[in-house]
């Protein structure tokens, strides 16, 4: 088998407070899955996807992205591989041009301008925003945000990407090009979302978290037909399956 794109074990974290965010979560992704990650507010969903990038370090435990162990000698290497989308993209989107707000990742990694320049144009006609160039990123709406935001991450060529709520916001429209646009991303996913028709739609695994502790691991149709572990986790069914039961 493959090395995995993503190992975490036996992974806790705990805010300064002494909050407990994590508590012992281990599991792996392997090149090119797409994964969702589910939960109540609360559960751990943000505080893992940080740790998968070094933005937080665990308090027990241990992250390895493409072999690499993540921890404060390998974060230059580990965020070569590992892309993220917040939540809000406004907190990614800070240039003038939609065209500078892409370039400034591969600039600041030290390649040449001819390199950044053919970075920057596959990544923002992979996401359909070439057109979108030379605007101002606060006058675009909030899908074209998002698909500026996912360019920026994508000109860095990373092999994983998190995404933090990425549906968050979106008129219908805009959710469904985004849906179409992650499915058709070669990357190893790791999708965050109370958008569980999203999920349902884009994951062949999904991962739940309950209260810091990864309570199931198991396909969509698995977990969506465990009505037990629904009610545990505090979930509910995709609209979708509503719909049909």
């Amino acid at each position: 088998m493959s090395l995995p794109a993503v190992a975490v074990q036996a992974l806790h974290y705990s805010y300064p407070d002494g909050q407990a965010a994590l508590r012992g979560v281990s599991f792996s992704l392997q090149p090119g899955e797409t994964v969702g990650l589910i939960g109540s507010n609360g559960a751990g969903k943000s505080s893992l996807l940080l740790q998968l990038n070094g933005v937080l370090l665990p308090s027990a435990g241990q992250v390895w992205v493409q072999g690499i162990p993540v921890d404060g000698a390998h974060l230059v290497a580990v965020r070569r591989h590992v892309g993220m989308v917040f939540q809000d993209p406004d907190d990614q989107l800070f240039m003038p041009t939609v065209q500078e707000d892409v370039a400034f990742g591969p600039i600041n990694m030290g390649l040449s301008a001819a390199e950044v320049q053919a970075r920057v144009a596959q990544a923002l006609a992979t996401v359909g925003a070439s057109h979108l160039a030379s605007r101002a990123p606060h006058r675009l709406s909030g899908g074209e945000k998002r698909a500026v935001a996912i360019a920026g991450v994508l000109a860095m060529n990373p092999s994983v990407l998190l995404l933090d709520e990425p549906s968050a916001g979106l008129d219908p429209a805009a959710r469904r090009r985004l849906i179409t646009l992650l499915a058709g991303l070669s990357l190893t996913q790791l999708i965050a979302s109370h958008d569980l028709d999203l999920v349902q739609d884009l994951c062949s695994r999904v991962l739940v978290m309950r209260e810091g502790v990864l309570e199931a691991d198991a396909t969509p149709g698995i977990i969506f037909a465990d009505a037990p572990l629904l009610a545990r986790c505090h979930l509910e069914l995709p609209l979708g399956l509503q719909r049909q039961s």
